[in-house]
């Protein structure tokens, strides 16, 4: 398998910047949307802000020319003039002599995560969007752990690439799901997260372009970023995924591999069609871009069947291009540390070399217990999966009462909402909640681009009803007292689920 190749340089992280520009037709249609289809100069220079904002627009990329634009636009170009201005003055662009104009954003905003642990016993938790463990099922399933861990115990108990009945069972679950598998195509790891530090660490090195969603899962783009690798964000809004914009992004800049969410995004919850799939997996074969799609939260569909996984799509050949990440903890519960990675029986060879340095195996004991849950996953399902529901449509019922100014959609799966606020005040308002006894992220956490998605909250529909309610309560509160203004604490570490 040509390219592989086991990485530990590291560089300055962040995304890419070269090269990014935004023509005039382009901006034009996603301006349409935002600010009408003749807009006076404020109206145009709102726009551009709303899209910088909400992640449409990346950070550091140039914008069209202002002659170019106003024909786009239909506008005189001293309205676009004017708009610029206005952008400039408010610090969401710079402009370069010889060099055009730049999307930026403001000093003072780029805010950090607030996110620490631990939370404390009076603080409701909505920073991790996971759901604890089926009581009745992990108690079965240690006992039945127990009964096996005899024959276990007289080995060294060290198995780099899984336990072989577990590497066993997640192909077979593979296979039933549509993507027909063996067990030497699968290794277990300490969660999807290492999955997906692996992966990127054996397939790409520093300054390596890598395709991302805006927003994306935050742990995701921290392993990219201390990787030193440079992230090309492609943005994921309400409407889901622009097939173009990614076919685009794909054959313009080469990435050397794209990190997708497609069941289920998160943090947006979307559903990607099979269509856009099926030319996604066509356009990175022929790029020779590798796929990590990261299937954590594929088992928690709500309105609608459980996709297939990504790669059943794949013609002959693309497959091999395809690396498959999931784990239990959505499923089941993120305490076990239970992932897989799937992928051709070559590239796990080399995961499981490169993970023995810095950790040569999982539990015996915690691979055992999540045999058996596997084995019981449906019944599993079928009890969480009601229950997530009534969880969501709850939330959504409380938010609706308590803050009728936030919006969102329903999702059709997954953990949580992904709230636009109608203003950019997200990390305030998590600073702030802090102090009234709730933890939760703002949607820069979750932005490829630092600063973006200021006006999106996730909030996740895990905790129990009266618990969000409560939570809720507490979020109107702390908006009805004033958000004021606090600094982040420094030295802190931050992390979310």
């Amino acid at each position: 398998m040509a390219g592989n190749r086991v990485v530990h340089a590291l560089s300055t992280p962040g995304t890419d910047s070269m090269n990014r520009s935004l023509g005039s037709r382009r901006l034009a249609g996603l301006l349409a949307v935002t600010a009408g289809e003749r807009p006076g100069y404020r109206a145009l220079a709102q726009g551009v802000r709303t899209l910088l904002l909400d992640g449409r627009i990346p950070l550091h990329t140039r914008l069209p020319a202002e002659r170019e634009l106003a024909t786009a636009l239909g506008v005189s170009r001293a309205t676009v003039t004017a708009a610029y201005d206005l952008l400039r003055e408010g610090g969401y662009a710079h402009s370069r002599r010889g060099a055009g104009t730049w999307t930026e954003l403001p000093e003072g905003q780029r805010p950090a995560s607030v996110a620490v642990f631990p939370a404390g016993d009076d603080v409701i938790d909505l920073a991790v969007a996971a759901p604890g463990a089926p009581e009745a099922e992990l108690a079965d399933a240690l006992a039945a752990a127990s009964t096996l861990l005899p024959r276990h115990a007289s080995t060294p108990g060290y198995h780099p690439y899984g336990l072989p009945e577990l590497r066993a069972a997640v192909a077979e679950r593979f296979t039933r799901r549509g993507l027909p598998t063996l067990p030497e195509q699968i290794l277990i790891t300490s969660g999807a997260q290492q999955a997906v530090s692996l992966t990127l660490g054996l397939l790409a090195r520093a300054g390596d372009r890598v395709l991302v969603e805006n927003p994306s899962y935050p742990n995701a783009l921290d392993a990219l970023n201390r990787g030193g690798m440079r992230a090309t964000p492609v943005p994921v809004t309400d409407g889901g995924w622009d097939t173009d914009l990614f076919e685009s992004a794909l054959r313009q800049t080469a990435p050397r591999l794209a990190y997708l969410i497609p069941d289920f995004h998160n943090p947006t919850g979307r559903l990607m069609p099979r269509e856009q799939r099926v030319r996604l997996l066509e356009v990175a074969r022929a790029t020779g871009t590798w796929l990590v799609v990261d299937e954590t939260v594929a088992d928690i569909a709500l309105d609608v069947p459980a996709p297939a996984p990504f790669a059943s799509l794949a013609s002959h050949g693309a497959g091999e291009q395809v690396v498959t990440v999931g784990s239990l903890s959505k499923s089941h519960w993120g305490g076990l540390r239970i992932g897989w990675v799937r992928a051709g029986s070559r590239l796990i060879t080399e995961l499981a070399t490169a993970r023995v340095p810095f950790d040569m195996s999982g539990s015996v004991l915690d691979q055992l217990v999540a045999l058996r849950l596997l084995d019981r996953m449906d019944e599993v399902l079928s009890e969480r999966l009601p229950r997530m529901r009534a969880q969501r449509d709850a939330l959504a019922e409380d938010l609706a009462r308590e803050l009728p100014e936030w919006r969102w959609q329903l999702p059709p799966g997954g953990l949580s909402l992904w709230i636009d606020l109608g203003r950019p005040i997200a990390s305030a308002l998590a600073r702030a909640a802090l102090r009234h006894g709730v933890r939760i992220e703002g949607g820069s956490r979750f932005g490829a681009d630092p600063g973006t998605h200021e006006h999106r909250l996730r909030f996740p529909y895990t905790q129990p009803p009266e618990v969000a309610r409560e939570a809720v309560r507490r979020l109107a509160q702390t908006l009805a007292d004033g958000l004021g203004t606090t600094g982040d604490e420094p030295g802190r570490p931050h992390w979310v689920a």
